[in-house]
């Protein structure tokens, strides 16, 4: 007897079958920490999760939302159909960003173009991970006064001088206003959740790197800014190589994506030991 197989179909995930898409996740958690960390944050909170699949048990593609931001992650061996339901959906919740694989972020930007949402900022990410120690070159790095600490309390103010800088240089999308209290609020956020290091120098604060994310076993790290200054001093190869030690201490992997335009950030994350995974997109509306 011929079994018809059915075709693909998306549709929403009920919390019960979240272990599913949990399963789906971790067999590619070491390419989507993001989507990772999501999946977990939309657990405890709000957001949706739709799968791909011709069966019950069946999962080719995911697509997640949290915070006006899409997280695709889609099975390379299958073709994915458009969501019937991305078209409804655009209509009543304001899209801001969506991340992923590059290949991912390209078929998603397709859909949504199809459905009259246009990108007004694509930008291409280097996407790596460490699994093992740094290498020892990078801890000689760095000035002799350099001290590298857990971030205080008392340290926020400095904190949010170079968060405010941070994210004007690389993290807002182009023609994007910056807003000093949303950036207040959100290094209240990274010192509320995340785990920071610093560095100090001559007693004022002059870097800083910090969690971004934190998926089943992996860390993804960011936010990592030297001030101008003090650029050119080894400092943020030292603070990298220190971090991801600690981190990796923790018995957890490190996943971190860095702008492919930054060619001073790649070499130093290279000279760490970290080695690239795939091309990473973010792309902005």
């Amino acid at each position: 007897m011929n079994i018809v197989r059915r075709p693909p179909r998306w549709r929403k995930i009920p919390r019960r079958e979240h272990h599913l898409a949990q399963a789906f996740l971790k067999k590619r958690e070491k390419l989507c920490v993001a989507a990772c960390a999501r999946f977990l944050r939309i657990q405890e909170n709000s957001g949706h999760i739709w799968r791909l699949g011709s069966r019950e048990d069946e999962i080719s593609a995911l697509l997640l939302h949290c915070r006006r931001s899409l997280f695709p992650v889609f099975d390379k061996n299958s073709r994915v159909p458009g969501p019937r339901f991305l078209s409804r959906f655009l209509g009543k919740v304001p899209i801001h960003a969506l991340q992923g694989l590059r290949e991912d972020a390209e078929l998603l930007e397709t859909l949504m173009q199809a459905q009259g949402y246009f990108a007004s900022e694509r930008i291409d990410y280097e996407l790596m991970s460490l699994d093992g120690a740094p290498r020892p070159e990078t801890f000689r790095s760095g000035h002799a006064g350099l001290v590298l600490r857990l971030s205080r309390p008392e340290d926020e103010e400095a904190l949010f001088t170079l968060q405010s800088a941070y994210e004007q240089e690389e993290v807002l999308p182009a023609n994007a206003a910056f807003d000093p209290a949303v950036s207040r609020l959100n290094l209240q956020h990274i010192l509320s959740r995340e785990r920071v290091l610093v560095a100090e120098l001559d007693g004022q604060v002059v870097g800083k790197i910090n969690t971004s994310a934190e998926s089943f076993t992996r860390y993804q790290i960011g936010g990592v800014y030297v001030r101008p200054d003090c650029r050119g001093l080894g400092i943020g190869a030292k603070m990298t190589a220190v971090f991801s030690q600690n981190l990796l201490a923790l018995g957890r992997g490190i996943t971190l994506f860095v702008k492919k335009r930054n060619t001073a950030a790649c070499k130093v994350y290279r000279r760490a030991g970290f080695s690239v995974l795939a091309d990473y997109r973010i792309t902005y509306y």
